[in-house]
């Protein structure tokens, strides 16, 4: 067998060990989860806040209350543990959201090389985007209650009793209200996170000092979600607006994504997209 025939057979196997060894299953789901809590746990109040501002004035124009004034408001009307409203759920979330989205990012890629005999930019990205709707679409029910919770201002609920209370009185479809707008949210936040990210390595390597390493990682992620945020913030808005459907009575109701959006345009202004 030459080299070409013996690299050729070890890429295979690495492959199809990948496939077959449920340590390293076990491994992508375990460290992705943990990541993704870790950081949701820190960021929680931050999310809170965003979903509080999301909702404010909906379906009218008028000067919006800013993070910095909502965090006040929250702090001197309901107290510092409001701001951890929704975090169970959000864990919940966060461990399997977390390790389904990367852990099958993988495999994901490995079925792109088989298929397309190609590891480019776009075969990741498709990767990254499937990896990541799949996951939404399997957590939206974590997701939903999350929101609700969130929102909640004058309720001690906790997650079981909302999950009871959304089954009876609108059903379990409800638990899967907004699953569209974020599985095309999660698409397009992988999408443009790996297209910045390794764009932001090579800029910043070509044009200054840094070098490979922890500071380059943490510059270079740090511009990716900044930009993957910005991109996907209106498909964000919208995600929230249809999963609290009865907290935007006063618009009626929203029939899927695009005629939220277009409601939102109209009686908001494009500013309303970006609310949050």
């Amino acid at each position: 067998m030459d080299a070409d025939s013996k690299k050729g057979s070890m890429r295979t196997n690495e492959k199809q060990n990948w496939w077959i060894s449920p340590t390293n299953v076990a491994y992508h789901f375990g460290t992705s989860g943990t990541a993704v809590a870790a950081a949701t746990a820190i960021t929680h109040p931050l999310d809170v806040l965003k979903v509080r501002l999301q909702m404010q004035l909906v379906g009218q124009r008028g000067p919006l209350t800013g993070m910095g004034q909502a965090f006040v408001q929250v702090l001197q009307n309901e107290g510092a543990k409001s701001l951890y409203r929704g975090l169970t759920p959000a864990l919940m979330r966060s461990v399997l959201y977390g390790g389904l989205r990367l852990g099958l990012y993988e495999p994901s890629k490995y079925v792109c090389e088989l298929a397309f005999e190609s590891n480019n930019i776009l075969m990741k990205i498709a990767s990254g985007a499937f990896s990541g709707a799949l996951a939404t679409a399997l957590t939206n029910p974590s997701e939903v209650l999350k929101v609700r919770l969130q929102m909640n201002q004058n309720s001690s609920t906790g997650p079981i009793e909302e999950l009871r209370r959304i089954s009876s009185t609108e059903g379990m479809t409800a638990l899967w209200k907004g699953v569209g707008p974020a599985m095309a949210r999660a698409a397009a936040l992988t999408a443009s996170q790996l297209a910045t990210y390794d764009e932001s390595k090579q800029v910043l390597t070509r044009w200054t000092p840094l070098e490979e390493g922890f500071y380059l990682h943490l510059i270079s992620s740090t511009i990716a979600g900044s930009i993957s945020t910005v991109v996907t913030a209106p498909i964000d808005l919208v995600k929230t607006r249809l999963m609290l459907q009865r907290e935007s009575k006063v618009v009626g109701t929203y029939q899927n994504g695009f005629h939220c959006a277009y409601q939102v345009l109209r009686t908001e202004g494009l500013r309303g997209l970006y609310k949050g």
